[in-house]
């Protein structure tokens, strides 16, 4: 009886979750829409913030250009992105931009979306070593089989 009722408790939470999804979905289809940030892929390693900027700058007031650049050896990593002041501007320049080159590159441009944000682990899976428990050099039996 008790595995009846957990298979039931599942299937409502996924059913619940089914239902939420399109409403997400369009809900962050609405926001990219009425978006004035722009995502910028494809660009060239010689591209920087000013030039990045520059480019940008005849569709309308730029707020801030900034091309994404590797933590560790301060390169660039390929993409960037650009806020206007307006989502008119961003809309004439997704237009005009996507698939032109820039420093001899082709590249890619669209309404820049949020990244789920994913719960931060540290590896493993907790404790010293995970697993729990404790384990026996001898042969012995550890309180994971039981």
């Amino acid at each position: 009886m008790a595995l009846f009722n957990k298979l039931g408790s599942l299937l409502r939470q996924g059913a619940a979750q089914d239902r939420q999804v399109p409403v997400a979905s369009m809900l962050n289809f609405a926001r990219c829409m009425s978006s004035s940030k722009l995502f910028i892929g494809g660009l060239s390693y010689g591209v920087d913030d000013q030039s990045l900027r520059d480019a940008f700058a005849s569709f309308g007031d730029v707020v801030e250009a900034r091309v994404i650049t590797d933590r560790d050896s301060g390169r660039s990593r390929g993409f960037g992105f650009v806020n206007y002041t307006s989502d008119e501007s961003a809309s004439s320049a997704i237009s005009a931009m996507d698939g032109q080159e820039l420093n001899g590159r082709s590249i890619r441009v669209s309404y820049a979306t949020d990244r789920p944000s994913a719960p931060r682990s540290f590896g493993g899976s907790g404790g010293f070593g995970g697993g729990g428990g404790y384990r026996r050099n001898d042969g012995g039996f550890d309180n994971s089989s039981f």
